[in-house]
């Protein structure tokens, strides 16, 4: 049997891999596909400390934030589709859409 703390270590590591994803880069595909990894190392850790205490209420979290992660990757690249179509770049320091 795995134990927790590994669990924990690896959800640590991708959600440390997400953040570095989101501060260093300008593409606004790898900036949402890195948010979407912290999204999952958090469901990591929601499914070990459920395996842990033997309850399935993070397990019915996690649920809910795939459900919630499913409809904010549809509205965020249905925005960079449009971001595209106007400005032809994903660039985020060239979306100044506040700007007309």
């Amino acid at each position: 049997m795995i134990p927790t703390e590994w669990f924990l270590v690896l959800s640590a590591i991708l959600f440390a891999i997400g953040v570095c994803g989101v501060l260093t880069r300008r593409n606004g595909i790898t900036i949402f596909m890195s948010i979407e990894l912290m999204i999952n190392a958090v469901n990591l850790t929601f499914v070990a400390y459920a395996r842990l205490f033997g309850d399935l209420h993070g397990v019915m979290f996690v649920f809910f934030i795939m459900a919630i992660a499913a409809a904010e990757a549809a509205v965020g690249l249905a925005i960079f589709i449009s971001l595209f179509h106007h400005r032809a770049s994903i660039d985020v320091d060239e979306a100044n859409l506040m700007h007309w």
